[in-house]
């Protein structure tokens, strides 16, 4: 379904009569949604609609995205069926887009998002509030002897009583109701039948008590959630809605952020958020980047810096040239990113649900049988029986077990995503906390990524250096490579006049050629060279070059070495840090893969601490050396930054992108992205989803073993329905509560992967 999301077009739908759209994907901010079981539901009720061609309804975002003719006013109807508030997004979607529904403020304009209203206009709080009141107070007059002083005796008690369950039972019964008329059996359904039955036993206060616990524990519910949720549009608040853009002449002009394109100029004040990913034109200034990157220090920014959405200008003024829509922006990516992790399930995820979809219909045949059994087929009375029956249907709610894992992830990947960490799923938690591995691409992952030419070793007696490096730079003009740039960047600095070039041909992998002065001149790697038949033994400089980490480059013509050059891409200077966190973590293997020669890449590994090296890799070997680790049992992160990294980080059990620096490929291939590049992250990101599926588990075990426990007592009749709700809806508050634990910037201290089931 994800696919169909991301290949509609999002934008304000034209509306009809109805409030239709024009077939756009439509967004939705829904209030008060707390359990799946009935988000499902509604979910499918939505999707029915006329025109509506899909549905994702996400209670724990808080959000409904609707593909098709979105008739706003039928599905504010359904939300409200279940007590739920429904409104279309502000000016902009959570992604950073215009907004896509009916009823949403036209484009261009920028009101304050709406803040949650008051409990005491909430309809659902209210009516707890009020039946909660009506429950103590017939608990006093009953308790007390009040009202047999009053003159009333026990009929005022259960007058107020009475009271205080018509008032509780209004919002879960209509939601009761509008389930059975899609043929849906609902916790809602379970408690309209259980205070019924609590009632025909003459068990008054039983059954208000059923009322008021459970609508506490619903609203309560809704509270821990919507912690989490905060924590999403948190992020979403961090860019400002306007930009002050300079026109021509200097003016200025403050505009909707959806209204500036790219290319335009804007200017941020110091103090001031920056609205749009940028280039910086004009001026300098210090920059907190901390909600992006995770980087603590601000960053100084200066003319050809790249600047941020969402990030704090503190000390300058800056003019940027906008490099990116509003819907578009780095921090607009990472929101969307976040939202549609919910399309990326863990396999915990996928147990609650399916627990969750067997489980109620099962206690509610369960119970049914209880009451009747018994006493049709033993003789035995029927109020013992009935009311042990009740006590089983009022445990059979799963809101606990299946709303406590989404949210426990959604908590881990907000946390992540404030510190740099930006993960696509709980999928990829899961993954992550599994990993013994973690494979690592040399150039631009463990290596900064800009090669520098440092040795430049002529033939003796056959060219002079200025004449070698002449030739390598115009040869390597053509290319596009890191290291075909550093040659080039050399004799540029050096001031040398560089002969032009023709009919340029890279050799993928091994080196370039190109006709300079007439001649063919061959720039590549000593492999190349030794395929070539080439003899550079003679010179010494290659094994020299090589053993001492750097890279050698051959420069070759007419089957005669003019010499060799010198390249080295140093380590970055966390590499050996970063290794070494990796391993505290618990990583058995940190394996180096790279197309680099076995000398170059054996030297940095031993710098960085490495374990093992997989040198002179084509891009598709890199796949291979994936494919065999795994082959070997082992669970394997692979990280990487470019596009011949693609297929190796999709081909491994976890795949992490370098942000920065990293290829549009790579991003998009990546399970998970570090957002500032350092590689000490890694360590954070396997802590995190470490951390997360030990969370998960420990609610997984928590709410099954609560239900072992809770069924056969109920049979037993040893638990009364007033403790079972409460043991119920608790059970379900303290799992949720365990889960939002995750959304705590603490990292994780050292720990071992977790095993499968």
């Amino acid at each position: 379904m994800k696919e169909r999301f991301e290949e509609r077009e999002v934008g304000p739908p034209v509306e009809d009569g109805n409030g239709g759209g024009d077939g756009r994907v439509a967004v939705y901010e829904v209030e008060g949604a707390g359990c799946l079981d009935c988000a499902g539901e509604v979910e499918e009720a939505i999707a029915d609609l006329p025109g509506v061609e899909e549905a994702d309804f996400n209670p724990v975002a808080g959000r409904l995205t609707v593909i098709g003719e979105a008739d706003t006013e039928a599905i504010r109807r359904i939300m409200k069926s279940e007590g739920w508030a429904v409104r279309p997004q502000g000016s902009r979607s959570p992604s950073g887009s215009v907004v896509a529904a009916a009823g949403a403020p036209p484009a261009g304009d920028t009101p304050a998002r709406e803040e949650p209203r008051p409990w005491w206009r909430q309809t659902r709080q209210v009516l707890l509030a009020l039946s909660a009141s009506l429950l103590m107070l017939g608990l006093v007059f009953e308790w007390t002897g009040l009202a047999d002083r009053l003159g009333g005796g026990e009929l005022l008690a259960r007058i107020l009583f009475g009271a205080s369950i018509l008032v509780g039972i209004y919002a879960p019964a209509r939601s009761a109701y509008a389930s059975l008329k899609r043929k849906r059996i609902t916790i809602n359904t379970l408690l309209v039948v259980g205070s019924a039955g609590a009632l025909w036993l003459g068990l008054w206060e039983e059954a208000a008590s059923l009322v008021v616990i459970f609508s506490l524990g619903e609203v309560m519910e809704v509270y821990a959630t919507d912690r989490a949720r905060r924590n999403l549009k948190a992020l979403m608040d961090l860019a400002p809605p306007s930009a002050l853009v300079v026109r021509r002449g200097g003016a200025e002009e403050t505009v909707p952020v959806e209204a500036v394109r790219v290319g335009d100029l804007i200017r941020i004040k110091p103090g001031s958020r920056i609205p749009l990913d940028g280039e910086v034109v004009e001026g300098g200034s210090a920059v907190d980047e901390a909600p992006i990157t995770g980087e603590s220090m601000p960053v100084d920014k200066e003319e050809g810096d790249e600047v941020f959405a969402g990030t704090m200008n503190l000390n300058g003024v800056l003019t940027v040239r906008v490099t990116a829509a509003s819907s578009e922006t780095t921090l607009a990516q990472i929101i969307r990113t976040v939202e549609e992790a919910r399309a990326h399930k863990s396999s915990y995820e996928n147990f609650g649900e399916r627990f969750g979809a067997v489980y109620t219909p099962a206690m509610f045949a369960l119970a049914a049988l209880v009451a009747t059994i018994p006493p049709l087929l033993f003789a035995q009375p029927f109020e013992p029986w009935f009311y042990r029956a009740l006590v089983v249907l009022v445990i059979s709610c799963t809101c606990g077990l299946v709303l406590s894992v989404p949210t426990a992830a959604l908590a881990a990947i907000s946390n992540g995503a404030r510190r740099g960490l930006i993960v696509k799923g709980g999928a990829y938690l899961e993954a992550a906390a599994r990993v013994d591995t973690v494979a690592l691409d040399k150039t631009g992952t463990l290596s900064t990524g800009q090669p520098e030419l440092t040795d430049v070793v002529p033939a003796e007696g056959v060219v002079s250096r200025e004449e070698l490096l002449g030739l390598a730079a115009a040869v390597e003009a053509g290319s596009e490579h890191p290291i075909a740039a550093a040659v080039v960047r050399r004799a540029q600095k050096e001031g040398l006049a560089v002969p032009t070039s023709e009919r340029f041909s890279a050799l993928t992998g091994r080196g370039a050629v190109a006709e300079v002065e007439g001649e063919r001149i061959f720039v590549g790697s000593p492999r190349l060279a030794a395929e070539e038949d080439i003899p550079t033994g003679e010179l010494g400089a290659v094994a020299d070059l090589e053993s001492a980490g750097k890279t050698a480059i051959v420069v070759w013509k007419s089957r005669k070495i003019l010499g060799v050059l010198g390249i080295q891409d140093p380590l970055r200077e966390e590499a050996a840090e970063a290794v070494s966190l990796l391993k505290k973590r618990g990583v058995k293997r940190v394996v180096m893969l790279t197309g680099d020669n076995r000398r170059t890449a054996e030297a940095l590994a031993r710098q960085a601490g490495i374990d093992e090296v997989h040198a002179e890799l084509l891009p598709d070997d890199k796949i291979r050396v994936v494919r065999e680790l795994q082959e070997r049992g082992h669970r394997v992160a692979m990280v990487g930054d470019g596009i011949n990294d693609g297929p190796a980080l999709a081909q491994a059990d976890l795949g992490i992108a370098m942000g920065v620096r990293g290829t549009d490929v790579a991003r998009e291939t990546g399970d998970i992205v570090l957002m500032d590049d350092d590689l000490r992250r890694l360590a954070e990101a396997l802590s995190l989803g470490r951390r997360a599926t030990r969370t998960i588990r420990q609610n997984v075990f928590f709410s099954v073993s609560l239900v072992a426990v809770l069924v056969p007592t109920a049979l037993l009749g040893l638990v009364g329905l007033v403790p079972a709700i409460a043991i119920n809806e608790g059970s379900a508050l303290v799992v949720i509560a365990n889960g939002l634990r995750l959304l705590r910037p603490k990292p994780e201290r050292d720990s071992l992967p977790i095993k499968c089931w």
